[in-house]
């Protein structure tokens, strides 16, 4: 994994957030971290129900319709809904997006350096023994116990961020490349992404 400038990322997804009123109302950081936990628990529904990114199979769609029809944007969507969405991948990133989100939000700047492949493998090991809905809980867990993150310096932020990514390397899920393309996706979408909150 390449580098991550984390704070591009966060100012990327909190702005697309505005762009579709998820803040036009001022919301507490509970609001906001009871969204991530709601995340994290979808991404044990797929797990139960088996759903994985099929990640071959979209790429492969994706360019094929975009060669045919130059409508990329449309047939990345289709793609995305058929062979990425609501999997387990997804949902992970899904969690890492509402972080961010509330980051940009609270203006907390993320240190990049504390976020690397050797960083992200040791946070993985947290997981060898336990259960998908054992680790689910266990990150649950610790990002409802550090609220304070958001109000004072007490935990390194990056370190709830950690523990998502630290799930999916143990999982062999590239979650980057997940937030990535569900980022695209969701720039597209309608307002609240159609839901009340």
């Amino acid at each position: 994994m390449s580098k991550i400038d984390l704070n591009a990322l966060r100012d990327g997804v909190y702005k697309t957030a505005c762009e579709h009123g998820f803040h036009d109302v001022e919301l507490s950081n509970e609001h906001f971290i009871c969204l991530v936990i709601s995340e994290l628990m979808k991404a044990m529904e797929a797990d139960r129900k088996g759903k994985r990114a099929c990640i071959e199979s979209y790429k492969l769609l994706s360019q094929a319709s975009i060669e045919r029809t130059r409508n990329p944007e449309y047939f990345n969507e289709v793609s995305f809904l058929y062979h990425i969405k609501d999997t387990v991948g997804d949902e992970l990133a899904d969690a890492i997006i509402r972080l961010l989100d509330l980051y940009g939000l609270r203006g907390i700047d993320l240190n990049e350096d504390a976020f690397d492949e050797e960083t992200i493998s040791e946070y993985s090991v947290t997981y060898r023994n336990k259960s998908f809905t054992e680790s689910i809980f266990h990150i649950i867990k610790f990002i409802a116990s550090n609220n304070e993150v958001f109000v004072r310096s007490c935990i390194v932020p990056e370190m709830l961020l950690l523990e998502i990514f630290g799930l999916a390397k143990y999982l062999s899920i590239d979650l980057m490349w997940h937030v990535e393309q569900k980022m695209k996706y969701n720039e597209l979408r309608e307002k609240m992404h159609g839901k009340k909150y």
